[in-house]
């Protein structure tokens, strides 16, 4: 597993900026996001394959930056917050139109009590 830098600068923010997140959050199994435009993601990609992957989502006026580099770093204002990739919590079929996000843990119920007894 190695640790790469992805910066960009785009052209137009507003027009893919949700979506090349979404996409470079979904790169490896965690990520990091220290400033608004530059992530740390831990991967077994090479940095040919993140360029090619996120190529699709720039204009010709963007720019990308990937390189390896060492988990050692020197911050000043900000700092790095590992997340790691989300896990979809239920199977679902490849044939299925379902969208499943982490299903919420249910808390262990109790009857409830008569308000005498609860006081």
């Amino acid at each position: 597993m190695r640790t790469l830098m992805i910066s960009y600068d785009l052209a137009a923010p507003h027009k893919n900026k949700h979506v090349l997140a979404h996409q470079i959050m979904s790169l490896g199994d965690a990520w990091a996001r220290p400033l608004d435009q530059t992530w740390y993601v831990r991967t077994d990609a090479r940095e040919e394959q993140v360029v090619a992957e996120l190529s699709g989502l720039l204009e010709a006026d963007d720019g990308l930056i990937v390189q390896a580099v060492e988990e050692d770093a020197v911050l000043t204002n900000t700092a790095l917050r590992w997340f790691r990739q989300r896990q979809a919590a239920v199977e679902i079929d490849d044939e299925s139109n379902v969208i499943a996000f982490p299903a919420p843990q249910t808390p262990d119920t109790q009857p409830e009590l008569p308000l005498a007894v609860a006081s």
